[in-house]
């Protein structure tokens, strides 16, 4: 590990691929998974956008994910590409607090979007009559709104506390991106208030989200137990299944990832499950929503056949 001086106000993210073939390798395959996750979201909000049958307020939700997702992995991969590609590995000390503020805003953004999302299915199925008024298209702006609201509100609370401790150890991150609790651990001075204001953030914003939506999800099961009609039941659990599969991929890594303590923590682990939250995630929601969603596909043909009678 190199050591910079004290009088530096850059700091060094150490990357996520080492100087070997194995680094070009897993360079080459992280970019394409950056491609496929901006193609595959924004061909997602472009469906939604096209398709009348998709608008409705579970597919408004899921077109504000993607849009999410598509800012998120563009807050990590390029700078991390563009550092492996040129050897210039710094970044500026207002630069890193700008990338940790879209990066903890986004994440917080995207764990409560995801409760809004599992909203729509408990009211959908456990209360039909009330759906029109519940999941109205005044709810949803204010769900979207308020994730973005809060997310910003705890993403400006952290990167301030970040940007006003004293650095004097080594200015080098081990890590990909701008991870305030890696950042930390250069810091001179006693950061346990801090790591006992992450725990808070992430039970907040992870824990008890998780346990509203599997709550939501257990009254849904039941509810579906008690339905008669086998093809409104198979509709159900697709959604159900699918919605449930996203959670599960963002939130457990996330959750685990900032609940250790810093005693457990180690630089390696931490980098793999970020990988997993950053990158594959966003890249991976789309492709869940598509191949597990019958309307996604339909609305794919039929947008499919009108560019072609369009063309013909």
């Amino acid at each position: 590990m190199e050591y910079y001086n004290q009088t530096s106000t850059d700091f060094i993210l150490l990357g996520l691929f080492p100087s070997s073939r194995i680094g070009l390798f897993l360079f080459i395959l992280i970019v394409l998974i950056f491609l496929m996750a901006l193609i595959g979201n924004q061909s997602m909000i472009l469906l939604i956008i096209l398709d009348p049958h998709l608008h409705t307020p579970m597919y408004f939700l899921l077109s504000q994910l993607s849009l999410i997702d598509i800012n998120y992995i563009s807050t990590i991969v390029p700078k991390m590409a563009s550092g492996f590609l040129s050897g210039n590995k710094s970044i500026s000390f207002i630069g890193c607090g700008v990338q940790s503020f879209f990066f903890l805003t986004l994440g917080g953004a995207e764990a409560l979007l995801l409760t809004s999302m599992a909203y729509d299915p408990y009211v959908a199925i456990c209360f039909p009559l009330h759906y029109p008024v519940c999941m109205s298209k005044r709810v949803c702006v204010l769900m979207i709104t308020g994730s973005w609201i809060i997310g910003s509100i705890n993403s400006c609370a952290h990167t301030t506390y970040a940007l006003h401790i004293p650095y004097c150890r080594s200015r080098a991150i081990n890590h990909f991106f701008c991870d305030v609790p890696a950042m930390l651990t250069l810091a001179c001075m006693n950061t346990w208030v801090y790591e006992c204001t992450v725990f808070v953030s992430t039970t907040l914003f992870l824990v008890f989200p998780f346990i509203v939506i599997a709550c939501s999800y257990g009254r849904i099961l039941l509810a579906l137990y008690r339905m008669h009609s086998a093809e409104g039941r198979k509709k159900a659990y697709s959604i159900c299944g699918t919605h449930l599969t996203v959670v599960t991929f963002y939130y457990a890594p996330f959750a685990y990832t900032y609940l250790r303590p810093r005693s457990l923590r180690s630089a390696t682990e931490d980098k793999a499950l970020a990988v997993f939250f950053t990158i594959l995630t966003p890249m991976l929601n789309p492709i869940i929503y598509s191949l597990r969603n019958r309307e996604v596909m339909g609305a794919l043909r039929r947008v499919g056949q009108r560019i072609r009678s369009v063309k013909m």
